[in-house]
């Protein structure tokens, strides 16, 4: 059963598609050491990332930076 609710998961490759990045672009904002972290999921050995999460993070990103 499909739940309306149901979070689409996407790829390191996906995101890196969406927001127009290199792949190697979107590893470095996962790291723990990274001041703008992206909010990404460890399903065994592979990253995964709610599509609605990183589009707020973009969201936040901007909102904080014409705020500077």
């Amino acid at each position: 059963m499909n739940s309306p609710m149901r979070a689409e998961l996407l790829t390191v490759k996906q995101v890196a598609e969406m927001l127009q990045v290199p792949p190697s672009w979107v590893y470095s904002r996962m790291r723990k050491r990274s001041l703008e972290r992206l909010p990404a999921y460890r399903l065994g050995k592979y990253w995964r990332f709610e599509r609605a999460e990183v589009l707020a993070w973009v969201s936040r990103r901007r909102t904080n930076r014409e705020a500077a």
